[in-house]
């Protein structure tokens, strides 16, 4: 997305994109932790089965527990024992290391490509037991019930459900044969398993993901004409919802999935807010003015929606009823530019792109208080997105003249920089939890 001056803003989100990487693994960084990050030890978890066990759960879960940065776990190499049971543990030797948390566990071959994994957290200074459970599944769905584990250790442990389960998508280009290549990548939380669900030698923009996370919606200018397509993840088939003469962008599904709020150039070649059924084709126009009015989000209650819009002479954040009995109301006031909306889960609070001083940052409007706080300290950063249980912001911005995928709390205290193996990444869009 384009900063200089807002017509290019408004214009450059649909006909421009930078050159960006192919699905190599994304690799995350914590660049900055909170100071009082809890110690933890996750011991590596034992396995009762033929061969090798199919995951390093124990790995996989203190990763995702560091990755947060409000954990500190251990390295296995300072671990002076290895319990396998609450029987083995003596917590007079983890709380001479200055362990608050132990997590033990074990991988269980219950039959054919069928697997338990076990796995108990101890607060050590007390040495009782806070979580006991057991998860099952194939060898391929080891990876994601790690992560499941990690979920659930990570709320018992801070009141806060985890989000290590869920995934990002992506837009990635590489130049492949003299020519660029768009890619539309969907990976794990943690930069693992990229797949691509879309390619092109066009650009493909503007991800959304469905309420039930089994759909995405995007841009693709396929044939040299913008058109927003909604894709099945499981299945592949997709299907073209709006491809109107003109600009079709920025989709967003409403919190019910049956409903897309789509940016449409429409008859009169203006920028405006539309509403789309993409099962009936029903269609109708929330805002008319000669103003660019884009990048609509939803209330989690599905009854309001919020845009930018440069009607006061820059771009702004309104909010505006879909029932359309009102006028959309402007909710951002500090600084002249605040633009790409993004709602937390509770609908308290827009992570927008402000201009700080000159920079475009992500900054967080609490829309209660009226207050804006600046989270990152980039020169372009970009394209926010809420994980779902609203503690986590990732972005895109630029490093290097690459870009790049980044991820800040909600505090600004903890921040990731999350890497790709080569050329540029942007706009990503965390998922919704998974539905089972």
């Amino acid at each position: 997305m384009l900063k200089i001056g807002f017509s290019r803003w408004g214009f450059g989100c649909f006909l421009l994109l930078a050159a960006h990487s192919a699905g190599a693994q994304l690799r995350i960084e914590i660049s900055q932790g909170v100071s009082e990050a809890v110690p933890v030890a996750v011991v590596p978890f034992g396995y009762d089965g033929k061969g090798e066990a199919p995951i390093d759960a124990a790995g996989v879960i203190a990763a995702d527990l560091q990755r947060s940065g409000r954990f500190a776990p251990m390295a296995r190499t300072d671990m002076i024992s290895r319990p396998g049971s609450a029987q083995e543990i003596n917590f007079a030797d983890w709380r001479l290391l200055k362990t608050d948390y132990l997590v033990i566990g074990r991988i269980v071959e219950e039959g054919p490509d069928r697997y338990a994994l076990r796995f108990q957290v101890f607060d050590v200074f007390r040495g009782t037991q806070l979580l006991g459970y057991q998860l099952s599944g194939s060898a391929a769905a080891m990876r994601a019930i790690a992560h499941r584990a990690a979920d659930m250790i990570f709320e018992k442990l801070t009141g806060v459900p985890g989000a290590f389960s869920t995934r990002i998508a992506y837009v990635s280009v590489v130049r492949e044969n003299g020519q660029e290549v768009y890619r539309l990548i969907v990976a794990d939380a943690d930069g693992a398993n990229p797949a691509v669900i879309s390619e092109s030698s066009q650009p493909l923009m503007s991800p959304a993901w469905s309420p039930d996370g089994r759909r995405i919606a995007y841009v693709s200018f396929e044939g040299k004409r913008s058109g927003v397509y909604v894709q099945e993840l499981a299945t592949g088939s997709r299907q073209v919802v709006s491809r109107s003469p003109g600009i079709n962008g920025a989709p967003s599904f409403s919190p019910d999935g049956r409903w897309l709020a789509l940016t449409l150039s429409g008859e009169d070649g203006n920028l405006d807010i539309y509403v789309l059924n993409p099962a009936t084709g029903e269609k109708r126009r929330l805002t008319e003015n000669s103003a660019i009015d884009t990048e609509a989000v939803w209330t989690p209650d599905g009854r309001e929606i919020y845009f930018t819009s440069d009607r006061s002479g820059g771009p702004q954040i309104y909010r505006l009823p879909v029932s359309g009995r009102s006028s959309p109301q402007r909710v951002t006031f500090e600084g002249r530019y605040n633009a790409r909306p993004r709602l937390a889960p509770d609908g308290g609070t827009l992570a927008v792109v402000h201009n700080d001083r000159g920079n475009y940052r992500i900054a967080v409007v609490d829309l209660e208080r009226k207050t804006t706080q600046v989270l990152t300290d980039g020169q372009q950063d970009e394209s926010p997105s809420f994980a779902p249980n609203g503690s986590m912001i990732i972005y895109a911005t630029r490093r290097g003249g690459r870009g790049v995928l980044a991820a800040v709390s909600t505090d600004g205290r903890v921040k990731q920089s999350i890497a790709s193996a080569a050329g540029d990444v942007r706009e990503p869009v965390w998922s919704p939890y998974p539905k089972d």
